[in-house]
């Protein structure tokens, strides 16, 4: 598939997803920007390292906004703990030399999408997804 049409392709995945499969979207986009990161550090590319990362923190950004914290009740501050965890590690990493920060990030992160699979093949699951629609918070999963 040429760059145009794989382009066409994510942004009507990206409008016409549900909330719960945005998410995960999200973070498998993430996830592969952490990948990439890894790769460039092993290779000593740190420009590469440091656009991977950079990446990878808007995406988790967007999940961070699309929170819903009035409604959301304890999953949504546990969520937004997370996300912190994350983006800290993710920014230690990209100033230090020592994959470790990627390597944890990328397996909670994995871990997560996991868990969200799960929790959005029961019909319940839109209750915890954020209020926002796909089109409002498919931002960075446009530039996955």
């Amino acid at each position: 598939m040429n760059a145009y049409g794989s382009e066409i392709y994510r942004k009507t995945q990206v409008t016409t997803v549900d909330k719960g499969r945005l998410i995960i979207i999200l973070y498998e986009g993430a996830i592969k920007f952490i990948r990439e990161a890894q790769k460039a550090q092993e290779a000593g590319d740190i420009p590469a390292k440091a656009n991977a990362i950079n990446r990878a923190l808007d995406i988790i950004a967007e999940l961070n906004q699309s929170l819903n914290m009035q409604e959301g009740g304890e999953i949504a501050i546990n969520l937004r703990q997370i996300y912190k965890f994350w983006n800290e590690h993710l920014l230690k990493a990209k100033v230090h030399r020592d994959g470790l920060g990627l390597a944890d990030v990328e397996a909670m992160m994995t871990s997560m999408a996991e868990a969200w699979e799960v929790v959005c093949q029961d019909p319940e699951a839109n209750k915890v997804a954020p209020k926002e629609t796909a089109e409002n918070i498919g931002g960075a999963a446009r530039t996955l």
